[in-house]
């Protein structure tokens, strides 16, 4: 197999097990896999300056449109998730300073 091909195939299948752990609600994996993730993009900068053939730019645009779907998807999950634990970071902030103003700084 290609080199270049190899290492976007690793990509995605990481950015596959990023969607399912994100689907699934995991995001002690998510985080973890997202640094996997991050690690194996840097270290993949220079091969992927090489040039390559037809055959294998194809085969890496279709690599490419599959893990910026996963990303789409896992986005899709993240961002309700998120927007939640700010509104619970939120409230319980307001609940603090509630608190602090009627205590009376005792």
């Amino acid at each position: 197999m290609n080199p270049v091909i190899h290492n976007y195939q690793q990509l995605s299948n990481l950015t596959s097990q990023m969607r399912a752990a994100a689907t699934q609600g995991e995001w002690d994996q998510l985080v973890e896999l997202e640094q996997q993730c991050s690690r194996h993009v840097e270290s993949m900068k220079q091969l992927d300056l090489a040039p390559i053939d037809e055959s294998i730019r194809l085969q890496k645009v279709a690599l490419i449109q599959k893990i910026l779907a996963d990303d789409a998807a896992i986005r899709d999950q993240t961002l309700p998730w998120m927007a939640k634990l700010q509104h619970l970071m939120q409230s319980s902030r307001s609940e603090q300073r509630v608190k602090q103003a009627y205590s009376g700084g005792y």
